[in-house]
């Protein structure tokens, strides 16, 4: 694999390839996740906080939305698998977490937080490449802004 960078990736560049530990304690490569349609992995602090509670109840609630537009949702935090479980299950997320207790996946993709993880996302295309990033993410609009970005990218 190419050297982790020290900034974030960029549109145009390609998504990385590694293994990631899923909140149903699975280890699967990342990539498994690509070429179906456009993946938005989206990174945020700490499971059951104010602002990503806010955040993930909101593609919660838009979710059938995501799924019109073929779109894979993964969320991405330090949290452990079990605390994952918990969040799933306390708000009925209808997505996978990943655990980044090792911090692999937020160095590749170059935003790797101190003690946690920045609110950033990005977007996949089927071409397996980063087609858009916002690294300003606002919890309470995140989830317009991503399928605002996912309708432009199907276009």
């Amino acid at each position: 694999m190419a050297e982790d960078p020290t900034e974030p990736l960029k549109p145009g560049d390609p998504a990385p390839k590694l293994e990631v530990l899923t909140s149903k304690g699975e280890t699967v490569p990342l990539q498994s996740f690509y070429g179906k349609g456009p993946v938005v992995i989206y990174f945020y602090p700490k499971d059951d906080t104010p602002g990503c509670t806010t955040e993930a109840c909101a593609i919660r609630d838009d979710f059938a939305a995501f799924r019109d537009l073929n779109a894979t949702v993964l969320g991405v935090s330090y949290d452990t698998v079990e605390s994952h479980r918990k969040f799933i299950e306390k708000y009925n997320l209808p997505f996978l977490l990943l655990s980044d207790k090792e911090k692999k996946i937020s160095k590749a993709f170059g935003v790797k937080g101190l003690l946690m993880a920045p609110r950033v996302t990005f977007i996949i295309d089927k071409d397996q490449k980063i087609a858009w990033v916002n690294l300003k993410v606002n919890p309470q609009t995140h989830s317009q802004e991503v399928r605002t970005a996912l309708a432009k990218l199907a276009d």
